[in-house]
């Protein structure tokens, strides 16, 4: 069976919503923007008790609304039952995306910009951000999208909504392969993870060193190591066993996430391959190097300075 073959999802009428939330400050704005450049009509700080009657009228294009903590109606029960009453709804296509960053990284950004946290007005943003983190957490776990943005820039946050949530081609499900550090942790909201770290590491030559996973030397290092093949064919067999399945089930989008010690040789070089054998496949495939974002990022500030 081929990707072309599957026609996942619900019907072609069924309306679609997204709801946005996560913390102040880990860009909320900067996601709803990206839907509303995708042709989502937006609404930010949307009360909760409003939700039901807004879609109970009928939509006539997609939908995206922002819910926080902003708003005075706000809990998290309330939040919680919207979920399992649109998540029930046949007629709906409906997503909820948690926007998370690192209370450190929220820190910094509130003493960067020297705004006041919506839940500590007249405190410490510190307080705020721990208590808006406490208050949140039950929401995080029912996130059926979990988007970690401590290390993208707005710009990459907005490639990320697009990925997810741009119209597909022939309704074929995405497939987003990302390589990262395992010193770096796991990408949040991955389904699939594969430790690259007993491959042979192109870090220990000085020739390779300095180069990524991209580079042909480097990925023909990784893929002469005697196990790389086996490794390989494994990832291939399972991935493209469970894909037909996956979109089968529904799903918009499959997070693929390999990784090894810096996430610059061996991670790169096998989701460059792995990336090149699904989109061969037929599958729409995006593409993500964690880390190698992150160091270009670092020597664009290093120049700046």
């Amino acid at each position: 069976m081929s990707p072309q073959d599957i026609h996942p999802g619900p019907e072609a009428d069924s309306a679609r919503l997204v709801l946005l939330t996560g913390p102040s400050g880990a860009g909320r704005s900067t996601a709803l923007r990206a839907l509303e450049d995708l042709g989502f009509e937006a609404i930010d700080n949307m009360p909760i008790t409003l939700v039901s009657r807004l879609v109970a009228g009928g939509l006539e294009r997609p939908l995206a609304l922002v819910l926080d903590p902003r708003n005075r109606d706000f809990s998290v029960a309330a939040l919680l039952a919207l979920v399992d009453e649109l998540s029930a709804d046949p007629q709906l296509v409906f997503d909820m995306v948690f926007l998370d960053c690192p209370v450190t990284t929220l820190i910094r950004r509130y003493s960067e910009t020297r705004r006041r946290h919506p839940l500590s007005p007249d405190g410490m943003a510190s307080e705020g951000i721990e208590r808006e983190a406490r208050l949140l957490g039950p929401v995080r776990a029912r996130a059926g999208i979990l988007i970690e943005t401590g290390e993208m820039s707005p710009h990459e946050l907005r490639a990320r909504m697009q990925e997810i949530f741009a119209e597909p081609s022939a309704g074929v499900m995405r497939v987003h392969v990302e390589s990262f550090s395992y010193r770096r942790g796991i990408p949040a909201g991955a389904d699939m993870v594969f430790d690259c770290r007993f491959l042979n590491n192109p870090h220990w030559q000085p020739e390779l060193r300095a180069r990524d996973g991209r580079d042909t030397p480097v990925a023909r290092f990784v893929t002469e190591d005697p196990r790389f093949d086996g490794f390989f064919t494994r990832i291939r067999d399972l991935v493209e066993r469970l894909l037909p399945e996956f979109a089968h089930g529904g799903r918009a989008q499959l997070t693929i996430a390999l990784g090894c010690t810096g996430g610059q040789h061996r991670s790169v070089a096998t989701a460059e391959k792995l990336a090149n054998t699904l989109a061969q496949a037929g599958w729409q495939v995006s593409k993500r190097h964690r880390e190698l974002e992150r160091m270009a990022a670092q020597s664009v500030i290093a120049t700046q300075t």
